[in-house]
């Protein structure tokens, strides 16, 4: 049996990369999915590929109001919302002495204030169903250092998902934060990094990257009935290294 039939999705940053990979996963595990990014072509093509259970939203997930039209979006397709994947952000590979007030802000914005704001908006949506999921998208850098920016707004991605989760329990919904390590996208092997991540590879202790559909294969675990006693916690993929 499919995994999330019948359950309701909605995926920011799902036109690409990591995103796209969660997309692909859970409409092939029976969910009804709505996924949003800047990216209008690419997220047209994606949604006309996979089908009749695919809507693509436009979105600005640093804007209050475009969070509302997603989920009066997603209600009038498909009926009120089971499952949120908060996963767009950016990182930003600035020194604290190069990074600007107004680049920080950027990040803050994209990477922390679009999980409030995607919380708040679909948690009334979820409380319908009394059966809610959040995935919040952070990172190995928010449970140990890196750059700055990056790694502030992934902690406080961790601890808004416990406060998160203790408010909403009640209510039937549960909120979980997933810490990926180094995701083999087109991002990260192409370009002048390509060395320099092989070489880094090496030093993780399963010795590769992970693969786009690992990552989806636990955000899947955790917006299925599977987890059903799972809320407050951070999930870890990287491979070993934050064990080291």
């Amino acid at each position: 049996m499919e995994r999330l039939t019948d359950k309701v999705v909605i995926i920011t940053g799902g036109a690409r990369g990591m995103g796209e990979s969660h997309v692909r996963k859970f409409v092939s595990e029976g969910a009804k999915v709505v996924f949003t990014d800047l990216n209008e072509e690419g997220g047209q093509a994606l949604a006309a590929e996979l089908g009749e259970n695919v809507k693509f939203v436009k979105q600005d997930v640093t804007k209050a109001a475009d969070w509302d039209h997603v989920v009066a979006e997603t209600e009038k397709a498909f009926g009120p919302v089971n499952v949120l994947v908060n996963n767009a952000g950016i990182s930003m590979s600035k020194s604290l002495f190069d990074m600007t007030e107004a680049d920080y802000r950027k990040i803050v914005e994209i990477n922390q204030v679009s999980v409030f704001l995607g919380i708040k908006a679909t948690a009334p949506s979820m409380k319908k169903t009394g059966n809610g999921s959040i995935v919040n998208i952070s990172s190995m850098n928010g449970l140990v250092g890196g750059a700055v920016g990056y790694t502030d707004t992934k902690f406080a991605v961790r601890g808004m998902t416990k406060a998160a989760a203790l408010q909403l329990a009640p209510l039937g919904i549960r909120v979980n934060s997933v810490h990926p390590g180094v995701i083999e996208t087109p991002m990260v092997t192409q370009g002048d990094a390509v060395d320099t991540i092989k070489e880094f590879s090496k030093h993780i202790p399963l010795q590769r990257l992970a693969q786009s559909e690992e990552v989806s294969n636990l955000v899947l675990f955790l917006a299925s009935d599977e987890s059903s006693y799972s809320t407050g916690s951070e999930f870890v993929i990287d491979g070993g290294l934050t064990a080291m």
